[in-house]
């Protein structure tokens, strides 16, 4: 097996796990993946010189998820618009999102897990008469952490 380094970043798959959303999985362009560490400064008494700086929690980007824009019919669009247009009378359903990185075969070689996923925006790219582009849309996930592990994606934990 031969790996190629480094990776293309267009070869990726995206699945939606819950099967409430209906499995659409053909976008075009992923972003957002980052996190970072919050830095907590604690002063300590008598010393004047600098605080101390210890890590604190993590904290998390939102997962900005752009295609053509899709029918009403499709599932995964019907989730983000009852979830966005909700008077918060029924819970919020989350679902995990995988984002898979492929090789030049097809198979995964760096995976993500999105736990927690839910749309917190939705979007269509401005249209115009002048313009010789599709019709894009962004669906717009927060999340609450997520896993990065190689290979194939492995199942998030039970909460």
């Amino acid at each position: 097996m031969s790996v190629y380094y480094p990776p293309v970043g267009f070869y990726f798959t995206v699945d939606i796990v819950d099967e409430g959303t209906g499995g659409d999985s053909s976008f075009m362009e992923v972003q957002g993946l980052q996190a970072e560490r919050d830095i907590l400064e604690v002063k300590e008494g008598g010393e004047n010189r600098f605080s101390h700086r210890l890590p604190d929690r993590a904290k998390y980007g939102n997962l900005i998820l752009k295609r053509g824009v899709l029918l009403p019919t499709s599932g995964f669009g019907a989730w983000c618009k009852s979830v966005l247009e909700s008077n918060f009378d029924t819970p919020i359903t989350t679902t995990t999102v995988l984002l898979s990185l492929l090789d030049a075969n097809g198979a995964p070689l760096l995976s993500w897990n999105f736990i927690g996923a839910w749309p917190v925006k939705w979007s269509v790219a401005d249209l115009g008469a002048d313009k010789n582009e599709l019709a894009v849309e962004s669906m717009e996930l927060a999340y609450n952490y997520f896993i990065k592990a190689p290979g194939k994606p492995q199942k998030a934990p039970a909460n």
